[in-house]
């Protein structure tokens, strides 16, 4: 049993805590009652067979005394301190009565009795004071053993011997011996426990300081062991002489377990990580020279995992002309205590070479060694991979050199295309009103005008597609897109009637002003209009109609559409129209999209392509609006 001292304020604590398990009930006064007349009453009677059978003995007053005392004492525990009282009163009167002279009187004519009287009514009264209180203490022992009863961990108390004093039921449970099996035993020959450190070292921490924890090995009854988490405290006296050792222990196998399994997982994935990686682990101490190597890293420098790795089987296989730069390197790290992060070559046995990306981090340990962890890297074939990337970016620049050159051409001949068309068409309706009987002087004039105009417009556009080809911006102006698009229709009505379309036009009024080159503006409608034109060829079962319209968009922008009631575009061409040289034509050059999406980026807008919900196709494009093109004007117009 555990020796606990009886002290009040841990009595209270221990009964308040057991009160506040039990639901309180009202106080009925008329049951205390009863019930302490019903105690007074069985009192009285037992108390009055005590007298009987002293008188049947002949006993004297002395004999009956120590009778009456033993009386007193068994029926005071019977109820509270007040009731004892009264039991001592009680046992008073029958001795007074009974067996003081004279008998079955209360009269004393001795005065001598009444101290003997008050004596024995004191020395009941201490007595039984003193056996409730013991009682009291041994109730309070008891409650606390059955509260330790109640913990899963082990508790476990021993003297300095080790001898087990008290086992509890969690030591019962866990351990599988009873109390009696337990109690009496030497509790390290009954566990058969394996310490961390010696014992000796570990009860001069606990004789010193009071307390010690760590792990502990304990085996079972059915021979099984078991990982506790064990914690000693000691218990003294007054004195201060170590008197008991209480034990605790949680019981950390399952938990140890998991975590012996979560290691060697990590350590698998560790292992198969480095090897998808490449990648190898070491440590190094660098006042002793002591290399240690993970599997991975044996393999990058082909050596047998059998042989133990030093600094200098290192150094045989680094490549010859690094060789001395390594070793400098390795110098200066351990002179400055930096971290290392370098790359060298390696030439194995094979003849092989291997690029090396060794990273390094100093350490101190606790004895104040300099130790170094790192990691190797094998980035041959990212080294390997940057060579043929350089090799290839170098022969793309020798093909784009050549490709842009041809792209150039290309773009010259499709823009330029449709103005020598249409010098050509004014020349030779020239020469019809030359030839016209009479001549038409001003049909002539009109129609070389035309020519000047078209000619002009044909350096125009080679020197926008050149400022295209050199990132160039052209001549910037606020102007009105409505008549961008009003400018245009006149110069492709001709192909229009000659593709038999129906023009339909829809400009919305007021639309903001914008900033950009009207001659480039103008190409991407001519370019947009003439693909229109053509996607309607060998249409015959429905209207041939083209349609632009200009419109403002929810951000500002203003967009512009050109609509067809053409064939429309596959789902597996509408990701490359905008390709260089990629043409549904059968002798496009594919330039003519391409010229158009540069043209509106580098103005700041974007252009999109997708079917009508019914047939053809539709290009429209958005352009941001020129802010406060209002006050902006004069100053362009100064410029212009």
């Amino acid at each position: 049993m555990i020796s606990l001292s009886p002290h009040k304020n841990l009595r209270t604590r221990v009964r308040s805590q057991a009160a506040r398990l039990v639901v309180p009930k009202p106080i009925d006064r008329a049951s205390q009652i009863r019930h302490l007349a019903l105690v007074w009453l069985a009192g009285s009677v037992m108390l009055g067979l005590v007298t009987y059978l002293c008188i049947e003995l002949h006993l004297d007053e002395s004999a009956s005394k120590c009778v009456f005392l033993a009386a007193v004492v068994f029926v005071s525990l019977m109820d509270s301190g007040i009731s004892s009282f009264v039991f001592c009163m009680i046992t008073n009167f029958y001795i007074d009565l009974v067996f003081t002279r004279p008998i079955f009187a209360l009269h004393l004519p001795d005065k001598t009795d009444l101290p003997t009287l008050g004596s024995f009514l004191f020395a009941s009264l201490v007595i039984t004071a003193l056996t409730r209180r013991t009682r009291s203490v041994t109730e309070l022992q008891r409650e606390q053993a059955r509260l330790l009863d109640l913990t899963h961990d082990t508790v476990i108390v021993r003297d300095m011997g080790n001898v087990i004093m008290y086992w509890n039921c969690g030591a019962e449970k866990l351990y599988g011996w009873s109390k009696d099996e337990a109690i009496g035993e030497v509790v390290h020959s009954l566990l058969r426990t394996r310490f961390p450190a010696s014992l000796e070292e570990i009860t001069s921490t606990l004789l010193h300081t009071g307390r010690w924890e760590g792990e502990l090995m304990h085996k079972k009854h059915d021979g099984s062991e078991a990982v506790i988490a064990s914690r000693w405290s000691l218990q003294r006296s007054g004195s201060g002489r170590p008197l008991a050792t209480i034990e605790t222990g949680n019981d950390i196998t399952a938990r140890k377990q998991c975590e012996e399994a979560l290691r060697q997982c990590q350590a698998t994935y560790l292992a198969e990580a480095q090897k998808l990686s490449s990648t190898g682990s070491f440590g190094w101490e660098a006042g002793t020279g002591e290399v240690f190597w993970s599997e991975q890293t044996f393999r990058i420098f082909e050596y047998s995992p059998d042989i133990t790795p030093t600094l200098d089987l290192i150094l045989q296989r680094v490549y010859p002309c690094d060789l001395d730069r390594v070793k400098q390197t390795i110098k200066q790290v351990i002179a400055s205590l930096d971290d290392l992060d370098f790359e060298h070559r390696l030439l194995m046995p094979d003849g092989s070479v291997k690029y090396l990306h060794v990273v390094a981090r100093a350490m101190h340990a606790e004895s104040n060694r300099l130790q170094y962890a790192g990691a190797v890297m094998d980035v041959t074939a990212a080294r390997l991979a940057e060579k043929r990337l350089h090799d290839a970016q170098s022969e793309l620049a020798r093909v784009s050199r050549a490709t842009t050159l041809d792209e150039l051409s290309a773009s010259i001949a499709h823009e330029v295309s449709q103005p020598l068309a249409a010098i050509v068409a004014n020349g030779e309706a020239c020469l019809r009103w030359l030839e016209h009987d009479p001549a038409r002087p001003e049909k002539v004039r009109a129609s070389v005008i035309r020519v000047i105009n078209d000619g002009q417009r044909a350096s125009e556009v080679i020197r926008r597609i050149r400022l295209l080809a050199t990132k160039g911006t052209g001549h910037r102006a606020p102007l009105e897109f409505n008549d961008v698009i009003n400018d245009v229709i006149p110069l492709t009505r001709s192909e229009i009637l000659s593709h038999q379309v129906t023009l339909r036009v829809q400009l919305a009024p007021s639309l903001p002003p914008l900033l950009g080159d009207p001659l480039q503006l103008q190409q991407v409608l001519i370019n947009l209009i003439m693909n229109g034109l053509q996607s309607m060829d060998g249409i015959n079962d429905r209207v041939r109609e083209l349609t632009i319209e200009s419109d403002r968009d929810e951000q500002g922008n203003v967009v512009f559409e050109v609509r067809d009631s053409g064939t429309g575009v596959s789902p597996e061409n509408a990701g490359e129209l905008f390709n260089a040289f990629f043409s549904t034509k059968p002798h496009g050059m594919g330039m003519g999209l391409t010229i158009c999406r540069s043209i509106i980026e580098a103005h700041g807008g974007k252009i999109w392509v997708f079917n009508n919900s019914q047939c053809g196709v539709t290009f429209r494009c958005a352009l941001p609006p020129f802010e406060a093109a209002s006050d902006s004007w004069p100053a362009y117009r100064d410029q212009r």
